[in-house]
């Protein structure tokens, strides 16, 4: 088992700036992939961006594409969500994922279905 920690959402002003992490504790490994999911009221789950064991791959939802780093730090089991510029849009409740698929190490997967664990989120609020 993977237990997934989410912190650092709060309430906003468009344009802020935010750094969400994910502390991963449990049957952790660094081969592991990792990323970030969010879901608004009303809408399904949706893909914001991952990365792999090294965080030397990643991949961006168009919508966050530009404005958001993701990274981690293997040696404190945790992963970083840099979000800049940040819209109402963003508004979301943030969820940290982990594959544990080691057969395609450099795919990073957009699909919910693909992620075995998942953390409880952290509410992210955007005021206009």
């Amino acid at each position: 088992q993977v237990q997934l920690v989410e912190s650092g959402g709060g309430l906003v002003q468009a344009g802020d700036s935010l750094r969400l992490s994910c502390a991963a504790s449990g049957r952790t490994s660094s081969s592991y992939k990792m990323a970030w999911f969010r879901q608004a009221p009303g809408k399904e789950r949706e893909f914001v961006a991952g990365c792999n064991w090294s965080g030397g791959i990643t991949a961006y939802a168009d919508s966050v594409k530009g404005r958001s780093t993701i990274s981690r730090d293997n040696a404190k089991n945790t992963v970083y969500l840099q979000m800049n510029s940040l819209k109402p849009d963003d508004t979301a409740v943030y969820y940290c994922a982990c594959d544990t698929d080691i057969v395609y190490p450099s795919t990073l997967y957009r699909d919910v279905g693909q992620y075995d664990y998942w953390g409880r989120g952290t509410q992210v609020t955007v005021a206009s």
